[in-house]
């Protein structure tokens, strides 16, 4: 790292002693047809990065060599090409052109002069400004799922720590297989791996969330693998984005809203403010504060509450309340005698005796069925943000910048309710049961800095980049059932961190003499990546052991041993009920390091013909080197008709995570259509458990990706691209099923130690074929004083799991390894297509947008089994039928600063198919939380106001 550094700044500040051509300070004015300002305007010099944007008086200032020239772009107008020519002011009116509906992009090609319809793989450009003021949304991967229809995101519900960060995925793919960049810059991942059953189970992904709206000018989703041109996790694309640069200009906006169901309460408050700082330096500074209520959309629990049935072991546990006598403790498993049997019987009379009816006036008494259900639906969340985008003048051509944020977010969900009759529950303490919480402080911050400029005829980038996120789980409401009358009823659990280093050199250079121009651009990479796990306070954790079967002696005086004063029956798992604190055992502080180099060179042959190919090698301390290719290029067969295409080979290193992420988590299993717990424990993938299991050590999944497109200049207003791709991942890191511990003495031994009954690992297992196509067509037209936009996209996906790599000791039980629910969702759990219609009509001082999405059928899988009807036994599947969601906002423009804006998210209340009967578990589920086409909240209504001075 120090020889990086060093040689960087060696290589910077030789280039400021290398002779540069005269530069100046340049401002320029931008206006319209009309020579009203035009804010937001891109302004680049020709073959670098550097640039900015004009402000609200349409004006920008930077820093260019004399001879530079400047290219100029905005959405739905024509870019402009102008040279400095040694001048201080240039004054550009830029005319209208509704074929120019794309920005200059800096992702796909490291020219930085391509707008999105001449790159040689497919990339989509939202400009999140327009889309904030209309938009229901407000958090970035929502906005994303409703506005690109190859991105997937739902909420999760009943998940642990995967109801506060949504997992998101590109073209069907992995949630890890998706590269975040912020300004170019790479962007840590969450500390969070998901181990439950929801989509990207077993993978890691980045909280787009923790990123404030706001603060945001454009998100570039390139939709191509880019591995060799970005590094790890680029499988499935790229989404850029871009800061904002404004200055001269205050934006506030406040939204509220909640779902038709009166659940579900948004209130959203955002503010941006930039100014200049010297000639052509800036600071842009972002706040927001946003509020989401929980939502519940479970039914009335249909089952038995207080009743239970007894075989003479188990007991029913309601029943402690009422039991009194001296009597002795028992292990696990051993009958009770003769004289216990009877006087627990008798208590239980109290109970299981009851009539139907009887029970149910006792439910009504303890507030009716409802009271014993669940919560299924969103999370609560508390989030504040703040974002900093700057840049500063060092010399006449050389800036140091500077962007980076934190993000504090209070999380709220709850587990499956612990009624009275389970043997989970302490009805002393709890005598109807108990809804445990899950609460999570997500703490994440961010900060890249670096300088760019000339170093001679080159533009040079030197930066380094710091990422952290942090989860803590605090859980309330519930109990450590093995401490009985004693247990707390709130536990500090623990949690985890993950923090990267990121430290980059990137070297430019447009050769405009050679060919019709060639673009060459070269860099390394050092990052070191650092994951931790702390352990929460014992009671969360530990389970205190067989304990005394009553809590009082005959005499009535309270019965005391070492561990607790309490009624337990038989030894209960112990630790904090919903979710077991992580253990001593559990901590751990990983850490590893990569070097990267790359090159990227673009030919244009002709200016209808170039050919970009890029190469880069990685090195991991972890598991060693990979090298990879691509290559793209794009025909224009004629002015408005182009092909494209790209072949390329890509890589993912494993997460630290999935490298060492370890504890013992309660996880529920549908049985027989009810979900039974289950104290499963995630063991390491070097530990001695994976070994015995004959599970190899994690190595890096493999790709190769085609694509193929056209882009189709129809009419001036009018394009289409379509793009199909075909993705092979190999040895694709995924979460295994549940293994017990057989008839390994071993195996029991260590599971008993954690606390748990069975075993899951990480490990290299499958290989999977995605294939798809992407069609885009935009249109735009204006007619008097009003302006329309069209954009009809459209995302067809197919995953298989074409390879099962299942190790020699568990081919005899490959269910336990990988089954098919595991398998579904890889191929049927998110939408296999996508179709989103936008539109957005402005006349005076009137908006109005309408969005309609098409969210494809999805399946949920599952090893349970019935008969047909010609008495074959089939698996229990169920298909989630295709529905359209319709999103509409009005809004005025009181002033020219004052915007006031009404709509509607799902306008006509539609929710997903219902689950069948064997999957609702007593009508907690009436709606699937395995496989999500956009979630089942329902209609969802908001008023925004947006002020802009």
């Amino acid at each position: 790292m120090k020889f990086t550094f060093t040689l960087s700044v060696f290589l910077f500040f030789l280039g400021l002693r290398a002779p540069l051509a005269f530069a100046q300070t340049v401002q320029v004015t931008v206006t319209d047809e009309s020579n009203d300002p035009l804010p937001g305007v891109n302004v680049v010099i020709e073959g670098t990065t550097q640039g900015t944007t004009t402000d609200v008086a349409g004006q920008a200032r930077l820093t260019a060599p004399s001879d530079a020239t400047l290219v100029l772009s905005f959405i739905g107008y024509a870019r402009e090409t102008v040279a400095v020519d040694g001048r201080s002011t240039i004054n550009v009116q830029m005319q209208s052109d509704l074929s120019e509906l794309q920005e200059v992009v800096v992702i796909g090609s490291r020219n930085q002069n391509r707008t999105v319809t001449e790159t040689p793989v497919p990339v989509d450009v939202i400009p999140l400004q327009e889309v904030l003021e209309s938009a229901p949304q407000v958090e970035i991967t929502q906005i994303l799922n409703y506005i690109a229809p190859s991105f997937s995101s739902n909420r999760q519900t009943i998940s642990d720590g995967t109801d506060h960060v949504d997992p998101a995925s590109l073209r069907g793919l992995g949630v890890d297989h998706v590269l975040v960049l912020i300004n170019g810059k790479r962007r840590h991942n969450s500390s969070l791996v998901n181990v439950n059953g929801t989509v990207g189970r077993g993978s890691v992904g980045t909280d787009l969330n923790s990123i404030p709206a706001a603060a945001i000018e454009r998100i570039e989703v390139l939709r191509d693998g880019a591995a060799a041109q970005y590094g790890s996790d680029a499988i499935a694309g790229v989404i850029n984005i871009v800061l904002k640069e404004t200055t001269d200009e205050v934006f506030f906006s406040a939204t509220g809203g909640q779902m038709y169901e009166g659940d579900g309460e948004v209130a959203q408050f955002n503010t941006n403010y930039g100014f200049n700082v010297g000639e052509r330096g800036f600071i842009n500074l972002t706040g927001q504060y946003q509020y989401r209520g929980r939502t519940d959309r479970a039914g009335e629990w249909t089952g038995p509450v207080f009743k239970t049935s007894w075989d003479g072991t188990s007991p029913s546990i309601y029943a402690e309340n009422f039991m009194a006598g001296d009597l002795s403790p028992f292990d696990v498993g051993q009958r009770l005698t003769q004289e216990q049997a009877e006087r627990i019987n008798a208590a239980n009379a109290i109970t299981n005796n009851l009539t139907d009816a009887q029970e149910e006036a006792l439910i009504n008494q303890n507030g009716g069925r409802r009271a014993f259900t669940m919560q299924v639906g969103q999370s609560e969340a508390v989030n504040a943000a703040a974002m900093l985008n700057s840049a500063f003048e060092v010399s006449e051509n050389h800036e140091f910048y500077l962007f980076g944020g934190i993000s504090a977010r209070r999380g709220l969900a709850t587990g499956f309710y612990r009624l009275p009759n389970q043997s989970r529950t302490l009805t002393s303490v709890y005598p109807n049961g108990f809804l445990p919480e899950i609460g999570t402080n997500i703490f994440d911050a961010s900060l890249s800095g670096g300088l760019r400029g000339n170093v001679g005829a080159w533009y040079a980038d030197f930066s380094h980049t710091y990422g952290n996120n942090s989860f803590e789980f605090l859980i309330s409401n519930t109990s450590n059932a093995s401490l009985g009358n004693r247990t707390p009823t709130s536990f500090n659990a623990g949690g985890f961190s993950f923090q990267q280093n990121t430290t980059n050199v990137d070297f430019s250079r447009y050769f405009e003499d050679a060919m019709a121009g060639i673009n060459v651009a070269f860099g390394g990479e050092y990052r070191v990546e650092n994951y931790e796990i702390s352990a929460g306070e014992e009671a969360s954790y530990r389970n205190y052991g067989v304990v005394n079967l009553v809590d009082t002696t005959a005499d009535g005086t309270v019965f005391v041993n070492e561990q607790s004063s309490t009624n337990i029956f038989y030894n209960r798992p112990g630790g904090s009920q919903v979710f077991p604190g992580f253990q001593p055992a559990n901590e751990l502080q990983q850490s590893r390091s990569t070097v990267a180099a790359y090159a990227d060179v673009e030919f244009n042959f002709t200016e209808n013909l170039f050919v970009d190919a890029a190469v880069r090698f990685e090195d991991y301390t972890d598991f060693g080197s990979t090298f990879n290719w691509k290559l793209a290029g794009r025909l224009a067969a004629t002015d408005n008709f182009a092909l494209r295409a790209a072949v390329s080979t890509g890589f993912r290193a494993p997460s630290l995570p999935q490298r060492y992420f370890n504890n013992t988590s309660t996880i529920f299993t549908l049985q027989n259509g009810v979900n039974v717990p289950n104290e499963v424990g995630t063991f390491r993938n070097d530990s001695r458990v994976a070994q015995l299991f004959g599970i190899p050590s994690l190595t890096n999944e493999s790709s190769f990706n085609l694509s193929a497109g056209v882009v189709w200049n129809v009419a001036d207003n009018f394009d289409i691209t379509v793009d199909a791709y075909q993705i092979d991942v190999d040895d694709r890191v995924v979460l295994t099923s549940q293994f017990d511990a057989g008839s390994s003495d071993e195996i029991a031994a260590i599971l008993s130690s954690v606390n748990a009954g069975s075993a899951q690992l990480f490990t290299n297992a499958i290989d999977t074929r995605t294939r798809g196509i992407d069609v885009i067509a935009a249109y735009g037209a204006s007619f008097g004083e009003s302006r329309l936009k069209a954009t009809l996209a459209a995302n067809f996906t197919e995953t298989e799991v074409t390879n099962v790599d299942i190790p020699a000791t568990l081919q005899a039980d490959p269910v336990s390894f990988f089954d098919r629910e595991e398998r579904g969702r890889f191929e049927d759990a998110t939408p296999q297509s996508k179709v989103n219609l936008l539109i957005d009509y402005r006349v005076n001082r009137l908006v109005v947008n309408l969005i309609f999405v098409r969210f494809g059928e999805v399946f949920a899988r599952t090893q349970d089994t019935e008969t047909d009807a010609q008495g074959n036994e089939v698996f229990i599947d169920q298909r989630f039928a295709p529905k359209i969601i319709t999103n509409a906002s009005v809004g005025y423009n009181v002033t020219d600063a004052v915007n006031l804006t009404i709509g509607a998210s799902n306008l006509f209340d539609v929710y997903p198919d219902e689950n069948r009967e064997e999957f609702r578990s007593g009508e907690r589920f009436i709606y699937s939380r395995r496989a999500s086409q956009f979630g089942f909240n329902g209609g969802y209504y908001f008023a925004r106001l947006n002020v802009t001075i």
